[in-house]
């Protein structure tokens, strides 16, 4: 960092300490040159295994705004729930939890001047809930080694982290609502939210690793996590039952609300962490078919969505290197993404070619 660069993330820093202090949440910075802010918000947000709940924010160009949406897996049950078991999902937001932007690189690469995100604000919304961001219930699993009684706090979560990006940056111009994983999952929904409080900004949605979800709706995971009354109001779900909502869905109700959202999705072909949570959910496939069959539905509802299919089983893309080494059908991932986010063009839908590139890691 320069020391031009340096100076001016002091004095952001400094004023964002004062905000956070009078808004009753702890911020702090690992080091004096830290770009990234930790936030500790009050009120009902916590963890699965009942820590404290943070989440990151780096205040840069605040014209520009990426809201990053962790992922971390999910649970529903007392054996994929229970920290002390076999969890499959992330339970808090600790050191070595995955929940640091300071660890990844990708979008959060601050030094990698190919990052087209070097120079944006961000807040990195951590994930520690087992429920895609989106649950709001107190659920009791019953288990062979006793109950488990599980917190599923990610709308309080995701909330908090909200509150704080329309306090630090109230008039951004580009909105960029992302995530990976479970993230990918919530990332329209979001994108509604985020639409409705900036009316005037371009809102761009980009999920990675999230769209082959080939599936009917999974009404145990809705109810086991409070999801249908949690939904956000500005969507119209006063027709949504847990029945009837798949997963998919969520791109049509944020579309529905928001119809001026540019929509995108990032995912690899055969993902193995996609077919691992179809295998757990009782639909074991191989992924791709299932993709293709969604995209093609979500292309036909959704004029503006944009896709990129890469081959091979990696899992995601904006939190990895990935997004530089990557090439699909000649064209780079970090290419596409800058087509993603640049308000005067129209990014490409890519799709690996053949069976041998779409196999090919």
């Amino acid at each position: 960092m320069t020391s031009r660069r340096a100076s001016v993330a002091a004095r952001w820093r400094l004023a964002c300490l004062a905000a956070a202090f009078s808004a009753g949440v702890v911020t702090t910075a690992v080091a004096a040159d830290d770009p990234w802010q930790t936030v500790e918000p009050a009120g009902a947000t916590r963890c699965a295994d009942g820590s404290p709940y943070r989440f990151h924010v780096r205040q840069a160009d605040p014209s520009r705004l990426l809201v990053f949406f962790n992922g971390g897996g999910a649970c529903w049950s007392a054996e994929t729930c229970d920290p002390a078991g076999r969890p499959t999902y992330r339970f808090h937001t600790g050191e070595g939890s995955g929940n640091d932007p300071r660890a990844y690189g990708g979008a959060f690469d601050l030094e990698n001047a190919e990052n087209p995100f070097r120079d944006w604000s961000q807040v990195f919304v951590s994930y520690c809930s087992g429920d895609v961001h989106l649950g709001d219930a107190t659920t009791r699993y019953a288990g062979p080694g006793g109950d488990v009684v599980m917190r599923h706090a990610g709308r309080a979560n995701a909330d908090a982290a909200l509150e704080e990006a329309y306090a630090r940056f109230p008039a951004a111009q580009q909105v960029v609502v992302a995530g990976g994983s479970a993230g990918a999952l919530a990332s329209p929904v979001y994108a509604a939210v985020l639409a409705e409080r900036y009316p005037e900004a371009r809102v761009t949605q980009l999920g990675g690793g999230g769209a082959g979800y080939r599936l009917p709706p999974p009404t145990m995971l809705w109810e086991s996590w409070g999801v249908i009354p949690a939904l956000p109001a500005v969507l119209d779900a006063r027709a949504v039952t847990s029945g009837t909502l798949r997963i998919t869905d969520l791109y049509r109700l944020a579309a529905a609300a928001a119809p001026r959202i540019r929509f995108h999705s990032y995912d690899n072909a055969y993902d193995a962490v996609q077919e691992q949570f179809l295998a757990l959910l009782g639909h074991p496939a191989a992924l791709l078919p299932g993709l293709d069959a969604n995209l093609d539905d979500l292309h036909g509802d959704l004029p503006f969505l944009r896709s990129y299919v890469a081959g091979g089983d990696f899992h995601t893309l904006l939190r990895f290197d990935e997004l530089y080494t990557r090439r699909t059908a000649g064209v780079r991932a970090v290419a596409w993404l800058e087509s993603v986010i640049d308000p005067s063009r129209d990014a490409p839908n890519v799709h690996c070619s053949c069976d041998g590139e779409c196999r090919a890691r």
